[in-house]
Formats: structure tokens, sequence, C-alpha cells
């Protein structure tokens, strides 16, 4: 079976000023399909930069980034909103949810996008939530939540829409140590449910929740 993402030689370059900085030099990897991997490296290694690549949030200077057999690497915004909407889902360290909003209509929020009918979106909304264990707070803004709920209510967003892949970034940066190892239980139990996951990290003890752990320095998988 062809691997779920699949990286072939991929470039990312910035222009500043006068300055050409290379994020990433030639990246080779490829994620089986429901694998937990974990990319580790320091500050400025590059980490960040691959998974916004592999989540479509930016597009490589060269190579190519397969997704499910399909070649996405020259496609335009357009497309790779769609795909992010479809086909990843994202789990950020700062959360990201719209204050305004109740839990349920922050998780429900992707597949309204999508042009899912409420009532519908609502309940796989309410289906994610009982999964990351948070039906009870439906009702509830984000500033009435911990920060583990938080982060379990974002977990429920890039569940709602049945992903392909689900990528994490430092998705314990702002927990405290007890509450980052209930959601890294999460994601390990994600992981044995067949989800596939790619994490990026600087902690070890972070990393050891994977499957498989990856080092990145200078723009390099090592």
């Amino acid at each position: 079976m062809s691997p779920l993402v699949d990286v072939r030689g991929v470039m990312k370059e910035y222009i500043l000023g006068d300055a050409r900085v290379h994020a990433l030099r030639g990246v080779d990897l490829k994620v089986r399909r429901g694998e937990f991997l974990a990319i580790m490296g320091a500050s400025g290694s590059g980490k960040s930069t691959l998974l916004y690549i592999l989540g479509c949030l930016d597009s490589p200077t060269a190579g190519n980034y397969f997704l499910n057999d399909e070649d996405i690497s020259d496609l335009g915004d357009r497309d790779l909103s769609s795909i992010r909407s479809h086909k990843i889902g994202t789990v950020f360290q700062t959360f990201n949810l719209i204050p305004e909003y109740s839990v349920l209509e922050n998780v429900a929020l992707p597949l309204l996008y999508q042009g899912v009918d409420e009532p519908d979106a609502n309940e796989r909304a309410l289906a994610c939530l009982s999964v990351v264990g948070l039906a009870s707070r439906t009702t509830h803004k984000p500033r009435e939540l911990s920060g583990g709920e938080m982060q379990r209510t974002a977990i429920a967003r890039a569940l709602v829409i049945n992903p392909l892949l689900v990528l994490a970034d430092e998705p314990t940066g702002n927990l405290d140590s007890a509450t980052g190892k209930d959601i890294l239980r999460l994601f390990t139990n994600l992981h044995i449910g067949g989800t596939t996951i790619v994490m990026v990290t600087h902690d070890p003890e972070v990393a050891a929740s994977s499957q498989r752990i990856m080092q990145m320095k200078d723009g390099r998988l090592l």
C-alpha cells in the first residue's frame, strides 16, 4: 500500500530583505496510513515549516508533496483550502478557538464551511466532543474552559471532518504537565483507532508517546 504522505525533495526558501533563508533543504518523508509520527527539532530547525506544508498552509519552493497519491505541490490557494477543509485536521498550540462561539459551534464550524446542514453538523460535532470527553460542555464558551478542555475542543474540531491526516503543532506547549499527559493519551487512543497523526515537538517526553520519531536540524530530516 502506498504511503498516505509522500514528500520528495521538498525545499522552502524565504526572501527576507537581501537574505535568502533556507527553511527546508530537500526533505524526504513517508508516513504510512494509521501511523503516529513525531518530528522533533529545536526552534528554527524547520519542523513547523514542514508541518505547514503538510497541512496545505504553505507551498514548497521545490519538490513534490503527494497526499493520498495526489500531487498537491503546485495547487493554488482555492484547491489547497479545499484539501484543508475536507482532508486535513490541524491542532495548534494556541487552540485557535473563536471566543464568541460555544464549544459545539467551534467544532461544527468546519462542516458548515463545507455546506453541511446545521443539524447534521451539530450531530457530528457532538459525536466528536463525546470522543474527547466534552459532551457535557457543549454550550460553554472558550473562556469558561481550562487549557486542557480548550485543546480537547480543538482536537474535536480537527476530527469532525473525518480527516485523512491529523497534524499537531506542539499540542501540549501551553498546558501543564499533567494536562499535557491527558492530551497525549487522547492522541494515543486516536492512533489506536486508526487515525494517522504527525506531531511536531521539541519535547522528548511528548515525542515518546508516538510510534516513530524523526529529528530535524537545519532544514533537514536526519
